[in-house]
């Protein structure tokens, strides 16, 4: 691809709050053009102060044609670590374009001391890891993977999402919310509840660790879904160390 801008003319897949503090530092470099595109998942998506789209790009050959028609010059994956088959879209359109991709994913969480997690692979064997026995559970998986675990019925589940769920088991209570959620909060909505057992994915971040570190202080076990693996692709952790590849791809 011929590059007739010598800015780097950026394209930042989102839908984290890293994806959105790096939104707004471009915000504030208008001599960076930029372009948020959001995958259109959540209802009320929160909107980048940059230029953006909402929606699929029809696969890898879309992106691909997406980014030639816009002659994206740096290409950043702020995408959440669960969404697999967008990052390997955005590895695999970037190496047919010859354009450079960026990872921006947060760290991973790490088990300290007083923690109880069984690292599974995926819903499903978060269903087997939960038992025959009936238990309580706090899920916050998202709501995509809510339908494995209509398969374990036998089970009271305390189902908090951004958006509504299209079906649930039927010993459900859902809370439709957004985090941030603090620790002392989540601790006493897991107490007056009465879970004994968090499923939750491993997305990192300080956002939702609230549960995490509550689900410590209760003594509570925690089946965590491992992240799934991806690519070999530079990665930044933070908005700030995104901001200055951008600045290197210039």
């Amino acid at each position: 691809m011929t590059r007739t801008n010598p800015r780097p003319n950026v394209l930042l897949l989102g839908g984290t709050s890293e994806a959105s503090a790096l939104a707004r530092l471009l915000a504030a470099r208008p001599d960076i053009p930029a372009m948020a595109s959001l995958a259109g998942r959540t209802i009320n998506p929160v909107e980048p102060p940059i230029a953006y789209r909402i929606g699929g790009f029809g696969g890898v050959e879309g992106l691909c044609a997406f980014l030639e028609e816009h002659a994206v010059t740096a290409l950043v994956d702020a995408t959440h670590p669960f969404a697999e088959r967008m990052s390997a879209n955005a590895v695999e359109a970037a190496r047919r374009i010859g354009v450079p991709l960026l990872a921006l994913r947060r760290p991973a969480w790490q088990a300290v001391d007083g923690d109880r997690w069984s690292q599974v692979a995926d819903a499903e064997a978060a269903v087997q890891a939960l038992g025959a026995a009936p238990r309580r559970v706090f899920l916050t998986t998202g709501r995509l993977e809510l339908p494995a675990f209509l398969a374990a019925p036998q089970h009271f589940y305390l189902v908090r999402s951004v958006d509504p769920p299209e079906e649930l088991p039927p010993r459900t209570r859902l809370i439709l919310a957004r985090g941030p959620f603090a620790e002392a909060d989540e601790i006493s909505l897991m107490q007056e509840e009465a879970i004994d057992v968090l499923v939750t994915k491993n997305s990192g971040g300080s956002a939702t660790y609230g549960k995490i570190a509550a689900a410590r202080h209760l003594h509570l076990p925690v089946i965590l879904l491992r992240r799934p693996g991806t690519a070999e692709v530079e990665t930044a952790a933070t908005a700030q160390e995104a901001l200055a590849w951008i600045e290197r791809q210039g």
